[in-house]
């Protein structure tokens, strides 16, 4: 619905745009008057721009005939010689792009995003004439031989920097709410991933199964979580956004529909992996969605809200499942039947509610209405200008991730520290069961509610908020003073440098060691708010990093770091239980704590030599202040 109406307002705010290019021109007249000096060069170049104007006035496009827009024209008080070297820098520019994609491995969607982060290719050095001062907005270059067609591209760009059109210009309550649903949609997607291991028992007594093979729906729900991360993220940088959260939301929920009716153990295995299948969009989508709706520097406090959501739900499903299952009331199918009912409500609020964020879908949009407006088929936004059709691109767009896999030494090594944090992570909630069940003798309901110590923790975490803001702040003007214009993406990695990576460690060992009945139970629940500080630092930092240092392509980056962790999460799900009975709670959890002390060290030196890192990495952004 919110595409559909924001789609109708682009070609509004295109309209509007256009007759303020044409004010604007008009106003350029004056240059005849300033200019009367019969042997002035600049009385010359404003004739020929008036010249120009007049003739615009008659063309379709808004363009002076026989002239094209973005030529290269001598401008006043320049010496010959500059200006021949300039018009020689800029075809080195054209000849640089084109060969970015010489190599046919490559993906050129992103070879061209390196491209504009290094140097900005001003194709368009059109200032200083009547033409070029009028058009807003608009990059003119000539097509690349592998870009097909021939002639000039007119590369629609947003208006300025305070576009409206563009998301990082919105209202701040319109982002806030944005940011809300996709975090929504991570609650409700992590609630299912655990609501069903408070079911276990109930359930492998109905199905005639073990408690071992019932943990497979969890994780299997996983797995499918770590293979439709394949999928999401480059569709949601073809299709755009919404139409990904749209369509795998109703597909997510009629396969937990089925998981609930499911009438034996293999129907509702198969079940579950495809809910978890579709229901993997936010943790790859909503990584993008925030990068398209907030700057660098606003990042700091906006991802942390949807962090907290995609933490929150897999805690909070132990919660309800604990009283679903301790009633007698109702049957354990009822942790499927809740979870499709929060689910639907998230549902409604995308569609009513969620606009359209992806920029290069949004210009696509601009574009569109360009040429119907002008009837100037040259208008292109950079995804059209390939003359590629749907399915390839779309196929781009799925290899694209095992692209940065193989050539990105960034997303491998997070890839693999998220990994070990995220076994570490399962096999702990495993132990919940054996902690306060089995020792401390407390009820399923109740050993649902020790979940929320960790949900103390998230919010613990989220304390750092300002004050690592207010670092922002001070380390940005430094930069700008410095002549650079962002952070790097090595600030985001103080959440975890902030005793994040000490957390983990410190609190398995003293949850795994006061676990007696002669100990208070406030002992492991204190234990439980460190991990879940813990954990969530980890995983702002990881992900922050990430999508610093992609930005556009920020879905596809996170689909290697989800589909590892999470297909090694869901199998830790099941073979978590047999670990605490053969090994105890002690010894388990001992040796969870000394794997994740062996990461300690890894934030830190991420922070010291990140920077070295992403000079290796083709694709990563390069910070302008670093090169200096």
């Amino acid at each position: 619905m919110q595409s559909y109406l924001q789609y109708r307002r682009f070609r509004t705010a295109v309209i509007a745009q256009r007759e303020r290019d044409q004010e604007k021109a008009a106003g350029l007249r004056t240059y005849k008057k300033d200019a009367q000096s019969p042997n002035s060069s600049e009385a010359s170049h404003a004739t020929d721009d008036h010249r120009d104007l007049e003739k615009a006035e008659g063309s379709t496009t808004g363009f002076p005939e026989g002239v094209r827009p973005g030529e290269l024209r001598h401008e006043p008080g320049k010496e010959e010689s500059t200006r021949k070297e300039e018009e020689a820098t800029l075809e080195d520019d054209l000849r640089g792009s084109e060969s970015e994609d010489d190599d046919p491995d490559d993906d050129p969607d992103l070879a061209q995003a390196a491209l504009s982060r290094v140097s900005s290719i001003k194709s368009n050095r059109s200032a200083g004439t009547a033409l070029g001062m009028t058009m807003t907005g608009i990059q003119v270059r000539k097509r690349s031989t592998r870009e097909g067609g021939e002639g000039q591209v007119f590369v629609v760009g947003y208006e300025g920097e305070n576009d409206p059109m563009n998301p990082h210009n919105w209202g701040i309550t319109k982002r806030i709410c944005a940011t809300m649903m996709v975090a929504s949609i991570g609650f409700v997607v992590g609630l299912a991933s655990a609501i069903d291991a408070s079911a276990v028992s109930e359930a492998a007594k109905e199905f005639g199964v073990s408690e071992v093979v019932e943990s497979l729906a969890t994780g299997l729900y996983l797995v499918g979580f770590g293979v439709g991360a394949l999928f999401a993220g480059p569709v949601s940088e073809t299709l755009g956004r919404n139409p990904v959260y749209i369509s795998t939301l109703t597909l997510y929920m009629i396969f937990v529909m089925a998981s609930g009716l499911a009438p034996n153990i293999g129907a509702q295995l198969a079940f579950r992996f495809l809910a978890g299948f579709f229901g993997s969009t936010p943790l790859t989508c909503a990584g993008g969605s925030i990068s398209d709706l907030w700057s660098p520097m606003e990042r700091v406090f906006a991802f942390p809200v949807f962090a907290n959501a995609a933490f929150t739900g897999p805690l909070m499903g132990p919660v309800m499942g604990g009283f679903i299952v301790q009633s007698s009331l109702i049957s354990w199918r009822w942790v499927e039947w809740s979870t499709l009912i929060t689910s639907g409500l998230v549902f409604g609020l995308v569609i009513l509610f969620q606009p359209e964020t992806y920029p290069l879908i949004l210009l696509k949009w601009k574009a569109s209405h360009l040429r119907a407006v002008t009837g100037d088929d040259r208008y292109k936004a950079e995804v059209e200008i390939r003359m590629e059709p749907f399915i390839h691109r779309l196929k781009r767009a799925l290899y694209r991730p095992f692209l940065l896999t193989s050539r990105e030494p960034i997303i491998i090594l997070i890839a693999l520290y998220l990994t070990v944090i995220y076994v570490v992570l399962f096999t702990f909630l495993d132990g919940y069961t054996y902690i306060f069940t089995e020792i401390h003798g407390t009820s399923e309901g109740i050993t649902g509610l020790c979940f929320l110590g960790i949900v103390v923790g998230l919010f613990g975490a989220s304390a750092l908020v300002p004050l690592i803001y207010r670092w922002a702040k001070r380390d940005l003007q430094k930069i700008k003073e410095q002549g650079g214009d962002r952070l790097p993406p090595e600030f985001r990695l103080w959440f975890a440098m902030l005793g994040g990576a000490f957390a983990i460690p410190i609190s398995l060992f003293w949850m795994g060691w006061t676990s007696y009945p002669s100990i208070s139970i406030w002992s492991p629940l204190a234990a439980s708010a460190l991990f879940g500080y813990g954990i969530l630092c980890i995983f702002i930092s990881s992900y922050q990093y990430v999508i610093d240092s992609y930005e556009s392509f920020a879905a596809s980056a996170l689909v290697a770091v989800t589909l590892i962790r999470y297909i090694a999460a869901g199998g830790m799900a099941v073979v978590g239980i047999p670990f605490y009975k053969n090994m105890g709670v002690q010894y388990t959890l001992t040796i969870m704590a000394c794997i994740s002390a062996l990461l300690v060290p890894l934030p830190y030196v991420f922070y010291k030599y990140g920077h070295q890192i992403r000079r290796h990495s083709k694709y990563a952004i390069k910070v302008s202040s670093e090169s200096k």
